[in-house]
Parts: structure tokens; sequence; C-alpha cells
């Protein structure tokens, strides 16, 4: 069903919530990203939990007129969300820059459970600095950033492997914004303090990574309580699009262990 939620800057927080179990899984999709990019773990999870997929502000079909681009309001997103749900147990998925939101979404949540990362936060002693964000990264999309997106980003986001259909619909996606939203929509990353975050967060944390990099598994457990991950193999930065099949039984077996423990 779709719905939408309020959230703290009055902007109109899109998300789809299917099923009616007690227990919800909310997906939160990575930069310039939407709902779709979860289908196929609708498809797969909504028998046996509450599925919610939303559109992050200035993302997808929630509001475009956003103004106050920080990490907390992305936060506040997540919580106007999660706030809706009568779901009395979440567990929060988090791709790409998701990542850092929802692990501070969950500070004050009685709801949440568990956190799972998709792709992101692999070494917590390895950060990029806003300035070098912006020397790197905001600068070249201001510049072109068409050519960004076509000729640097896929290095850095797929592999040898990626479907190339993947690549296609992505890179469509990414080209229907403008090289400011794409600017704003990702600034707020790089101003997070996200390994005092990190510190504070009191629930368990797995990840499902792709092998294309490395995760460093004994630096973030200096930040993370309870931390371990997965590696899903052959697969670039979105293996829930990449390799759906063996990305839905990953994800299904670490929330059963957690569910258990």
């Amino acid at each position: 069903m779709q719905k939408y939620a309020l959230s703290t800057d009055e902007s109109k927080i899109h998300y789809l919530e299917t099923g009616e179990n007690d227990v919800a899984i909310l997906f939160v999709h990575g930069w310039l990203g939407n709902v779709n990019w979860w289908t196929n773990q609708l498809e797969f999870f909504k028998e046996k939990y509450k599925v919610v997929q939303i559109d992050l502000g200035g993302h997808g079909k929630s509001d475009k007129s956003r103004k106050n681009w920080t990490s907390k309001q992305y936060v506040d997103d997540i919580k106007a969300v999660a706030n809706q749900l009568s779901s009395t147990e979440i567990i929060l998925v988090g791709h790409s820059m998701a990542g850092a939101f929802v692990l501070e979404a969950s500070l004050d949540s009685t709801k949440v459970k568990a956190i799972i990362l998709i792709d992101t936060l692999k070494d917590l002693n390895q950060l990029f600095t806003y300035e070098q964000a912006e020397a790197f990264i905001f600068s070249t999309y201001r510049k072109d950033f068409k050519s960004a997106v076509e000729n640097i980003l896929p290095q850095y986001l797929f592999v040898d492997t990626t479907p190339k259909d993947i690549k296609r619909q992505l890179q469509s996606e990414f080209l229907q914004n403008s090289p400011e939203l794409a600017v704003h929509a990702l600034e707020p990353l790089y101003k997070m303090d996200i390994q005092s975050i990190a510190k504070a967060v009191n629930v368990p944390v797995r990840a499902i990574n792709s092998d294309a990099a490395p995760t460093e598994i004994e630096h973030n457990r200096m930040y993370l309580k309870d931390y371990d991950f997965v590696t899903i193999k052959g697969t670039g930065h979105y293996p829930m699009l990449e390799k759906p099949e063996e990305f839905n039984k990953i994800l299904d077996d670490l929330i059963m262990k957690l569910r258990i423990d």
C-alpha cells in the first residue's frame, strides 16, 4: 500500500507498506535511489514480514522541495515512517549512504531491534572528510554530472559481472536528477560524525558487502559493539539488484539468526 509520512521539515515522505506482520523490515535506498530498488526483496519477504520501502526526502515520490539537507533530516524521514508502523519490531536495512542514516535512526528507538548495512561503511577507520568529498566528488558533479555518471562512477559502482541492464537502469535514474540535487543529496553523509554515532549504537549490526572492496571487520568492531558481515561475491555496489536471489537468501538467514539470538 502506498502511504506518506510527514517529516520534521514538512516534507511528505513516500513509502510502500506490504503485509501485516508485527516484525517489519524497513528498506532504505542509497544515493539517488527509490523504493523500486527493493522490489525483489518485497516479493521474497512479504509473506514472512511486513515489508516497508521508503523514498528519502528529495528522492522517488517524496517531496522534492527540500532545503534542509542534513543527516538529521534524513534520519527524521526514517523515523517519521517508522513511527507510523504498527509493528513493534523493526529491522532497518540501509544501502550505501543510508547505512549511516539507519545507524543514527536506531539511537533513540525502542522499536529498532537490528540493523543490516548493504555494501557500506566497510572501514570506519577510513572515512572521506567533507573537504575530500568536495574536491574529488562534488566538484566533478557540478562540472559535468552526465560525464561523471557515464565515465567515472562506473569504475566505483560496478564490476565486470554487473548486468548491463542494471547499469543502464541506474545510470538513467541518476541522470534524471540535476547536478545540484545530486550534490545536496550526498553532502550530509560527509558532514556526519559517523564514528561517534557507531559507538552509540546498541543493537546488533550486520552487513552484506560486495567483494569489490575488502571489509575491515576489526576496525568496525572498534566502534560497533556487535558487528559482523557476509560477503556476496561477484557484485558491485548494488547486490540486491545484481544478484537478488542470492542476496535475499543471505538477508533471510541474517534476519532469522538475529531474531533467534
